[in-house]
Protein backbone atom coordinates (compact mmCIF):
# COMPACT_ATOMS: atom_id res chain seq x y z
CA UNK A 1 0.00 0.00 0.00
CA UNK A 2 2.76 2.49 1.04
CA UNK A 3 4.48 1.67 -2.74
CA UNK A 4 1.22 3.28 -4.92
CA UNK A 5 0.72 5.93 -2.33
CA UNK A 6 2.26 8.36 -4.58
CA UNK A 7 0.87 7.33 -7.71
CA UNK A 8 -2.08 8.16 -6.44
CA UNK A 9 -3.88 11.06 -9.13
CA UNK A 10 -3.31 14.26 -7.25
CA UNK A 11 -6.54 15.69 -8.45
CA UNK A 12 -8.35 12.48 -7.54
CA UNK A 13 -7.04 12.83 -4.19
CA UNK A 14 -8.24 15.43 -3.10
CA UNK A 15 -11.50 15.87 -4.78
CA UNK A 16 -14.63 15.40 -2.75
CA UNK A 17 -15.53 12.17 -1.51
CA UNK A 18 -18.20 10.33 -3.06
CA UNK A 19 -19.62 7.60 -1.38
CA UNK A 20 -20.24 4.41 -4.00
CA UNK A 21 -21.87 0.73 -3.81
CA UNK A 22 -18.34 -0.14 -2.99
CA UNK A 23 -17.35 2.45 -0.12
CA UNK A 24 -20.88 3.93 1.16
CA UNK A 25 -21.21 6.24 4.09
CA UNK A 26 -21.80 4.15 7.29
CA UNK A 27 -20.46 4.04 10.87
CA UNK A 28 -17.71 2.80 9.96
CA UNK A 29 -16.17 5.54 7.67
CA UNK A 30 -17.86 8.32 10.17
CA UNK A 31 -16.44 6.28 13.03
CA UNK A 32 -13.10 7.34 11.05
CA UNK A 33 -13.69 10.88 10.52
CA UNK A 34 -14.56 11.08 14.23
CA UNK A 35 -11.13 9.49 15.41
CA UNK A 36 -8.90 11.60 12.95
CA UNK A 37 -11.24 15.32 13.24
CA UNK A 38 -11.54 14.10 17.06
CA UNK A 39 -11.18 12.01 19.39
CA UNK A 40 -13.49 8.90 18.55
CA UNK A 41 -17.18 9.57 19.22
CA UNK A 42 -20.39 7.76 20.74
CA UNK A 43 -22.74 5.27 19.07
CA UNK A 44 -25.78 8.96 18.75
CA UNK A 45 -22.70 11.09 17.57
CA UNK A 46 -22.36 8.15 14.85
CA UNK A 47 -25.49 7.82 14.03
CA UNK A 48 -26.51 11.36 13.69
CA UNK A 49 -23.32 11.43 11.32
CA UNK A 50 -24.79 8.65 9.18
CA UNK A 51 -27.91 10.68 8.46
CA UNK A 52 -26.10 14.01 8.06
CA UNK A 53 -24.02 12.28 5.22
CA UNK A 54 -20.32 12.39 4.76
CA UNK A 55 -20.19 16.08 2.93
CA UNK A 56 -22.43 18.18 5.68
CA UNK A 57 -20.51 15.87 8.46
CA UNK A 58 -17.36 17.11 7.67
CA UNK A 59 -19.08 21.10 7.11
CA UNK A 60 -20.71 19.93 11.04
CA UNK A 61 -16.91 19.66 12.58
CA UNK A 62 -15.96 22.29 10.70
CA UNK A 63 -19.00 24.90 12.02
CA UNK A 64 -16.58 24.49 15.56
CA UNK A 65 -20.21 23.62 17.94
CA UNK A 66 -20.49 25.52 20.65
CA UNK A 67 -23.05 23.19 22.45
CA UNK A 68 -25.42 24.60 25.80
CA UNK A 69 -24.12 28.15 27.23
CA UNK A 70 -23.56 25.88 30.44
CA UNK A 71 -20.78 24.20 28.73
CA UNK A 72 -19.07 27.67 27.91
CA UNK A 73 -18.98 28.27 31.66
CA UNK A 74 -18.31 25.15 33.05
CA UNK A 75 -15.13 25.94 30.40
CA UNK A 76 -14.39 28.98 31.92
CA UNK A 77 -14.66 27.63 35.52
CA UNK A 78 -12.34 24.61 35.80
CA UNK A 79 -9.84 27.37 34.38
CA UNK A 80 -10.31 29.71 36.84
CA UNK A 81 -10.33 27.10 39.48
CA UNK A 82 -7.39 25.37 37.81
CA UNK A 83 -4.91 28.66 37.68
CA UNK A 84 -5.86 29.56 41.42
CA UNK A 85 -4.00 26.87 42.44
CA UNK A 86 -0.87 28.17 40.33
CA UNK A 87 0.76 24.74 40.09
CA UNK A 88 0.72 24.08 35.97
CA UNK A 89 1.30 20.30 36.77
CA UNK A 90 -2.80 20.90 37.56
CA UNK A 91 -3.03 22.14 33.67
CA UNK A 92 -3.12 18.18 31.79
CA UNK A 93 -6.02 17.00 33.98
CA UNK A 94 -7.76 20.34 32.95
CA UNK A 95 -7.28 20.11 29.45
CA UNK A 96 -8.19 16.60 29.34
CA UNK A 97 -11.46 17.34 30.78
CA UNK A 98 -12.20 19.57 28.26
CA UNK A 99 -11.30 17.08 25.52
CA UNK A 100 -13.52 14.97 27.05
CA UNK A 101 -16.62 17.17 27.36
CA UNK A 102 -16.07 19.35 24.43
CA UNK A 103 -18.71 19.50 21.76
CA UNK A 104 -15.77 21.32 19.63
CA UNK A 105 -13.60 18.05 18.89
CA UNK A 106 -11.96 19.59 15.83
CA UNK A 107 -11.59 22.87 17.85
CA UNK A 108 -9.94 20.78 20.17
CA UNK A 109 -7.96 18.41 17.95
CA UNK A 110 -6.42 21.52 15.70
CA UNK A 111 -5.68 23.00 19.14
CA UNK A 112 -3.14 19.94 19.94
CA UNK A 113 -2.07 20.37 16.96
CA UNK A 114 -0.59 23.71 17.54
CA UNK A 115 0.27 22.24 20.85
CA UNK A 116 3.39 19.89 19.48
CA UNK A 117 3.78 22.31 16.90
CA UNK A 118 4.24 25.37 18.61
CA UNK A 119 5.76 23.12 21.55
CA UNK A 120 6.09 24.74 24.86
CA UNK A 121 7.41 23.05 28.09
CA UNK A 122 6.16 24.32 31.38
CA UNK A 123 8.87 22.66 33.07
CA UNK A 124 10.28 25.89 32.10
CA UNK A 125 8.04 28.26 31.57
CA UNK A 126 7.06 27.50 35.34
CA UNK A 127 3.40 29.72 34.65
CA UNK A 128 0.14 28.54 34.98
CA UNK A 129 -1.77 31.50 33.46
CA UNK A 130 0.53 31.81 30.78
CA UNK A 131 0.63 28.28 29.71
CA UNK A 132 -3.15 28.29 29.52
CA UNK A 133 -3.06 31.64 27.97
CA UNK A 134 -1.22 30.25 25.02
CA UNK A 135 -3.88 27.32 25.22
CA UNK A 136 -6.39 30.04 24.22
CA UNK A 137 -4.42 31.22 21.75
CA UNK A 138 -4.23 27.85 20.12
CA UNK A 139 -8.27 27.48 20.35
CA UNK A 140 -8.80 30.82 19.16
CA UNK A 141 -6.49 30.46 16.27
CA UNK A 142 -7.28 26.55 15.30
CA UNK A 143 -8.52 26.91 12.06
CA UNK A 144 -8.00 30.57 11.19
CA UNK A 145 -5.24 31.99 9.02
CA UNK A 146 -2.11 31.35 9.38
CA UNK A 147 0.01 34.55 9.80
CA UNK A 148 -2.16 35.76 12.50
CA UNK A 149 -1.58 32.88 14.23
CA UNK A 150 2.35 32.96 14.09
CA UNK A 151 2.44 36.65 14.79
CA UNK A 152 0.52 35.79 18.31
CA UNK A 153 2.88 33.09 19.32
CA UNK A 154 6.05 35.05 18.52
CA UNK A 155 4.71 37.93 20.71
CA UNK A 156 3.12 35.13 23.33
CA UNK A 157 4.67 35.08 26.66
CA UNK A 158 5.20 31.54 27.64
CA UNK A 159 6.71 31.27 24.20
CA UNK A 160 9.13 34.43 24.83
CA UNK A 161 10.04 32.63 27.97
CA UNK A 162 10.36 28.83 26.49
CA UNK A 163 13.13 30.16 23.98
CA UNK A 164 15.01 32.17 25.69
CA UNK A 165 13.77 35.34 23.03
CA UNK A 166 11.98 37.68 26.17
CA UNK A 167 16.37 38.03 26.34
CA UNK A 168 17.40 38.83 23.29
CA UNK A 169 18.99 42.08 23.39
CA UNK A 170 20.61 43.96 20.64
CA UNK A 171 24.07 44.02 22.29
CA UNK A 172 23.65 39.84 22.54
CA UNK A 173 20.82 38.82 20.05
CA UNK A 174 19.65 35.39 21.05
CA UNK A 175 19.23 33.33 17.83
CA UNK A 176 17.11 30.50 19.67
CA UNK A 177 13.02 31.67 18.66
CA UNK A 178 14.61 32.86 14.82
CA UNK A 179 15.76 29.63 14.32
CA UNK A 180 13.05 27.53 15.37
CA UNK A 181 10.43 29.65 13.92
CA UNK A 182 12.29 28.67 10.87
CA UNK A 183 13.20 25.05 11.16
CA UNK A 184 10.06 23.87 13.36
CA UNK A 185 7.51 26.22 12.76
CA UNK A 186 7.32 27.75 9.40
CA UNK A 187 10.05 26.26 6.69
CA UNK A 188 11.73 22.87 7.67
CA UNK A 189 15.25 22.71 7.32
CA UNK A 190 17.32 23.84 4.51
CA UNK A 191 14.99 27.05 3.49
CA UNK A 192 17.05 29.23 5.46
CA UNK A 193 20.81 30.34 6.07
CA UNK A 194 22.81 30.97 9.24
CA UNK A 195 22.82 34.23 8.17
CA UNK A 196 19.28 34.60 7.85
CA UNK A 197 18.89 33.46 11.54
CA UNK A 198 21.12 35.60 12.50
CA UNK A 199 19.82 39.01 11.03
CA UNK A 200 16.07 37.36 12.17
CA UNK A 201 16.91 37.02 15.89
CA UNK A 202 18.05 40.77 15.39
CA UNK A 203 14.64 41.55 14.56
CA UNK A 204 13.12 40.67 17.51
CA UNK A 205 15.53 42.19 19.98
CA UNK A 206 13.52 44.15 22.89
CA UNK A 207 10.46 41.88 23.05
CA UNK A 208 10.10 40.82 26.40
CA UNK A 209 7.73 39.68 29.43
CA UNK A 210 6.35 42.09 31.53
CA UNK A 211 3.98 41.32 34.44
CA UNK A 212 2.54 38.28 32.31
CA UNK A 213 2.33 40.53 29.26
CA UNK A 214 4.49 40.99 26.15
CA UNK A 215 6.25 44.66 25.98
CA UNK A 216 8.17 46.33 23.46
CA UNK A 217 11.70 47.09 24.80
CA UNK A 218 12.47 50.17 22.54
CA UNK A 219 15.56 51.08 24.37
CA UNK A 220 16.44 47.43 23.46
CA UNK A 221 15.81 46.85 19.71
CA UNK A 222 18.17 46.84 16.70
CA UNK A 223 17.40 49.12 14.77
CA UNK A 224 19.89 48.28 12.10
CA UNK A 225 19.28 47.22 8.71
CA UNK A 226 19.01 43.66 7.79
CA UNK A 227 19.14 41.12 5.02
CA UNK A 228 17.04 38.58 5.11
CA UNK A 229 16.18 36.19 2.02
CA UNK A 230 17.54 38.68 -0.07
CA UNK A 231 15.56 41.16 1.09
CA UNK A 232 17.11 44.73 2.49
CA UNK A 233 15.66 46.46 5.22
CA UNK A 234 15.50 47.69 9.01
CA UNK A 235 12.78 45.04 9.64
CA UNK A 236 10.96 44.63 13.17
CA UNK A 237 9.33 41.30 14.62
CA UNK A 238 6.32 41.66 12.80
CA UNK A 239 7.87 42.65 9.33
CA UNK A 240 10.19 39.69 9.83
CA UNK A 241 7.56 37.08 10.92
CA UNK A 242 5.19 37.80 7.17
CA UNK A 243 8.54 37.34 5.29
CA UNK A 244 9.21 34.30 6.91
CA UNK A 245 5.79 33.13 6.19
CA UNK A 246 5.70 34.51 2.24
CA UNK A 247 8.74 32.18 1.61
CA UNK A 248 7.65 29.67 -0.99
CA UNK A 249 8.83 26.45 1.58
CA UNK A 250 6.23 27.39 4.09
CA UNK A 251 3.03 26.40 2.61
CA UNK A 252 4.44 23.24 1.56
CA UNK A 253 6.13 22.63 5.42
CA UNK A 254 2.43 23.25 6.91
CA UNK A 255 0.79 21.28 4.20
CA UNK A 256 2.76 18.41 4.91
CA UNK A 257 2.24 18.37 8.37
CA UNK A 258 -1.56 18.84 8.60
CA UNK A 259 -1.49 15.41 5.85
CA UNK A 260 0.60 13.73 8.53
CA UNK A 261 -1.76 14.59 11.66
CA UNK A 262 -5.04 13.51 9.56
CA UNK A 263 -4.28 11.34 6.92
CA UNK A 264 -1.18 8.70 7.67
CA UNK A 265 1.79 8.64 9.58
CA UNK A 266 3.96 7.50 6.46
CA UNK A 267 5.04 7.40 3.80
CA UNK A 268 6.40 10.97 3.05
CA UNK A 269 3.94 11.90 0.76
CA UNK A 270 5.49 13.80 -2.67
CA UNK A 271 5.66 17.40 -3.77
CA UNK A 272 3.27 16.03 -6.20
CA UNK A 273 0.89 14.70 -4.13
CA UNK A 274 0.70 17.87 -1.86
CA UNK A 275 0.41 20.26 -4.59
CA UNK A 276 -3.37 21.22 -4.61
CA UNK A 277 -3.59 21.46 -0.83
CA UNK A 278 -0.52 23.65 -1.31
CA UNK A 279 -2.29 25.83 -4.55
CA UNK A 280 -5.40 26.05 -1.94
CA UNK A 281 -3.21 26.95 1.00
CA UNK A 282 -1.31 29.93 -0.85
CA UNK A 283 -4.09 31.01 -2.79
CA UNK A 284 -6.42 31.17 0.42
CA UNK A 285 -4.01 33.61 2.22
CA UNK A 286 -2.59 30.71 4.50
CA UNK A 287 -6.17 29.54 5.88
CA UNK A 288 -5.87 26.46 7.69
CA UNK A 289 -9.38 25.39 8.34
CA UNK A 290 -9.91 25.30 3.98
CA UNK A 291 -7.19 22.82 3.67
CA UNK A 292 -8.16 20.78 6.61
CA UNK A 293 -11.92 20.88 4.55
CA UNK A 294 -10.40 19.67 2.20
CA UNK A 295 -8.41 17.49 3.66
CA UNK A 296 -11.60 16.11 5.61
CA UNK A 297 -13.76 16.06 3.01
CA UNK A 298 -11.34 14.22 0.52
CA UNK A 299 -11.26 10.64 -1.28
CA UNK A 300 -8.10 9.86 -0.25
CA UNK A 301 -9.15 10.62 3.37
CA UNK A 302 -12.15 7.71 3.27
CA UNK A 303 -9.51 5.34 1.46
CA UNK A 304 -7.52 2.82 1.99
CA UNK A 305 -4.31 4.62 1.80
CA UNK A 306 -5.95 6.45 5.53
CA UNK A 307 -7.95 3.98 7.25
CA UNK A 308 -6.01 2.77 9.95
CA UNK A 309 -3.05 4.39 8.89
CA UNK A 310 -1.93 6.38 12.18
CA UNK A 311 -0.97 5.00 15.55
CA UNK A 312 -3.05 6.70 18.03
CA UNK A 313 -1.01 8.93 20.41
CA UNK A 314 -1.76 8.50 23.88
CA UNK A 315 -4.26 11.41 24.17
CA UNK A 316 -6.18 9.87 21.32
CA UNK A 317 -6.33 6.50 23.31
CA UNK A 318 -7.46 7.30 26.37
CA UNK A 319 -9.99 9.98 25.16
CA UNK A 320 -11.17 7.96 22.49
CA UNK A 321 -12.12 5.11 24.58
CA UNK A 322 -14.08 7.43 27.03
CA UNK A 323 -15.80 9.01 24.72
CA UNK A 324 -16.58 5.93 22.43
CA UNK A 325 -18.36 4.41 25.68
CA UNK A 326 -19.83 8.23 27.23
CA UNK A 327 -17.01 7.69 29.84
CA UNK A 328 -15.79 10.10 32.95
CA UNK A 329 -12.86 9.19 35.08
CA UNK A 330 -10.24 10.90 37.00
CA UNK A 331 -9.07 13.24 34.86
CA UNK A 332 -6.00 13.56 37.59
CA UNK A 333 -5.01 10.07 37.15
CA UNK A 334 -5.52 9.58 33.29
CA UNK A 335 -2.77 12.52 32.88
CA UNK A 336 -0.32 10.59 34.92
CA UNK A 337 -0.93 7.37 33.04
CA UNK A 338 -0.50 9.59 29.54
CA UNK A 339 2.41 11.04 30.85
CA UNK A 340 3.98 7.68 32.07
CA UNK A 341 3.01 6.39 28.15
CA UNK A 342 5.33 9.90 26.69
CA UNK A 343 2.36 12.13 26.25
CA UNK A 344 2.09 14.62 28.93
CA UNK A 345 -0.05 17.66 27.88
CA UNK A 346 2.06 21.41 28.50
CA UNK A 347 5.00 19.11 28.93
CA UNK A 348 6.19 17.82 25.34
CA UNK A 349 9.27 16.21 25.41
CA UNK A 350 11.52 19.33 23.81
CA UNK A 351 10.93 22.29 20.90
CA UNK A 352 10.04 19.76 18.49
CA UNK A 353 7.12 18.19 20.04
CA UNK A 354 6.05 14.52 20.33
CA UNK A 355 7.10 12.82 17.48
CA UNK A 356 3.88 10.86 16.36
CA UNK A 357 3.20 7.68 14.04
CA UNK A 358 5.80 4.30 15.07
CA UNK A 359 7.53 6.17 17.58
CA UNK A 360 4.29 5.77 20.38
CA UNK A 361 4.73 1.63 20.05
CA UNK A 362 7.86 -0.36 21.46
CA UNK A 363 7.60 -3.46 23.86
CA UNK A 364 7.25 -1.23 26.72
CA UNK A 365 5.08 1.11 25.67
CA UNK A 366 2.24 -1.46 23.97
CA UNK A 367 2.09 -3.03 27.73
CA UNK A 368 1.25 0.45 29.04
CA UNK A 369 -1.43 1.61 26.82
CA UNK A 370 -3.38 -1.86 27.40
CA UNK A 371 -2.93 -1.34 31.31
CA UNK A 372 -3.98 2.22 30.71
CA UNK A 373 -7.18 0.78 28.99
CA UNK A 374 -7.95 -1.85 31.52
CA UNK A 375 -7.57 0.17 34.07
CA UNK A 376 -10.03 3.12 32.83
CA UNK A 377 -12.38 0.22 32.17
CA UNK A 378 -11.71 -1.48 35.91
CA UNK A 379 -11.45 1.76 37.93
CA UNK A 380 -14.63 1.67 40.09
CA UNK A 381 -14.61 5.43 39.59
CA UNK A 382 -15.07 5.29 35.56
CA UNK A 383 -19.04 5.99 34.65
CA UNK A 384 -20.12 4.99 31.45
CA UNK A 385 -23.40 6.49 30.24
CA UNK A 386 -23.46 7.68 33.97
CA UNK A 387 -23.34 4.55 35.74
CA UNK A 388 -21.43 1.26 34.27
CA UNK A 389 -21.17 -0.79 30.91
CA UNK A 390 -24.21 -2.37 32.13
CA UNK A 391 -26.17 0.52 31.84
CA UNK A 392 -24.24 1.17 28.58
CA UNK A 393 -25.28 -1.91 26.38
CA UNK A 394 -28.48 -1.91 28.20
CA UNK A 395 -29.58 2.02 26.39
CA UNK A 396 -28.20 0.90 23.22
CA UNK A 397 -30.46 -2.36 23.12
CA UNK A 398 -27.66 -4.92 23.13
CA UNK A 399 -28.76 -8.11 24.73
CA UNK A 400 -26.12 -10.99 23.54
CA UNK A 401 -22.81 -10.84 24.06
CA UNK A 402 -22.00 -11.23 19.84
CA UNK A 403 -24.10 -8.00 19.83
CA UNK A 404 -21.80 -6.48 22.50
CA UNK A 405 -18.91 -7.35 20.32
CA UNK A 406 -20.43 -6.31 17.66
CA UNK A 407 -21.36 -2.63 18.72
CA UNK A 408 -18.03 -2.05 20.25
CA UNK A 409 -15.69 -3.24 17.39
CA UNK A 410 -17.79 -0.85 15.49
CA UNK A 411 -17.15 1.90 17.83
CA UNK A 412 -13.30 1.27 18.25
CA UNK A 413 -11.45 -0.25 15.82
CA UNK A 414 -10.28 1.34 12.95
CA UNK A 415 -10.03 -2.44 11.15
CA UNK A 416 -12.75 -4.86 11.17
CA UNK A 417 -12.15 -8.25 13.12
CA UNK A 418 -11.38 -11.46 11.97
CA UNK A 419 -13.90 -14.38 12.64
CA UNK A 420 -11.23 -16.09 14.63
CA UNK A 421 -10.86 -12.91 16.93
CA UNK A 422 -14.57 -12.39 17.01
CA UNK A 423 -15.03 -15.57 18.51
CA UNK A 424 -12.35 -15.66 21.22
CA UNK A 425 -14.02 -12.38 22.27
CA UNK A 426 -17.31 -13.67 22.22
CA UNK A 427 -16.05 -16.87 24.13
CA UNK A 428 -14.58 -14.57 26.76
CA UNK A 429 -17.39 -12.55 27.81
CA UNK A 430 -19.81 -15.65 27.43
CA UNK A 431 -17.12 -16.93 30.03
CA UNK A 432 -16.69 -14.48 32.77
CA UNK A 433 -19.11 -15.00 35.83
CA UNK A 434 -21.20 -12.18 37.03
CA UNK A 435 -23.33 -9.17 35.23
CA UNK A 436 -23.39 -7.77 31.99
CA UNK A 437 -21.14 -5.23 33.64
CA UNK A 438 -18.48 -8.01 34.20
CA UNK A 439 -18.82 -9.79 30.89
CA UNK A 440 -18.93 -6.10 28.83
CA UNK A 441 -15.90 -5.22 31.02
CA UNK A 442 -14.26 -8.58 30.28
CA UNK A 443 -14.80 -8.55 26.25
CA UNK A 444 -13.64 -4.55 26.44
CA UNK A 445 -10.34 -5.13 27.79
CA UNK A 446 -9.67 -7.87 25.53
CA UNK A 447 -10.15 -5.66 22.60
CA UNK A 448 -8.49 -2.45 23.73
CA UNK A 449 -5.37 -5.16 24.63
CA UNK A 450 -5.58 -6.08 20.78
CA UNK A 451 -2.99 -4.83 18.56
CA UNK A 452 -5.51 -3.48 16.59
CA UNK A 453 -7.14 -0.88 19.26
CA UNK A 454 -3.62 0.75 18.34
CA UNK A 455 -4.76 2.05 15.29
CA UNK A 456 -6.29 5.39 14.62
Amino acid sequence: MHSNLNALDPQWAWSPFEPDAKRPWSRTLAAHLYRRAGFAADAATLDAAVSRGASDSVAWLMSRPQGAPEWKQEFRALAKAVLAGGDPKSLPAWWLRVLLDTPDVLGEKMTLFWHGHFATGAEKVLDAALMQQQNELFRRHALGTFEPLVQGVSKDPAMLLYLDSAVNRKARPNENYARELMELFCLGEGNYTEQDIRETARCFTGWEVRRGKFYRNARQFDRGEKVIFGSRGAFEGEEVVRLIVQQPAAPRFLVRKLVRYFVFDEPQPSDELLEPLVAEFSASDFNVGRVVHRILASQVFFSEHALARKVRSPVELGVGLLRSLQGACNVYKLADELASLGQELFFPPNVKGWDGGRTWINSSTLLGRASLASRLIQDENTRFAGENLETLVEQHGLTTTDETVTWLAELLLATPLSLSLRQRLVALGEATPGSRHHKTAAVLQGMTALPEFQLG
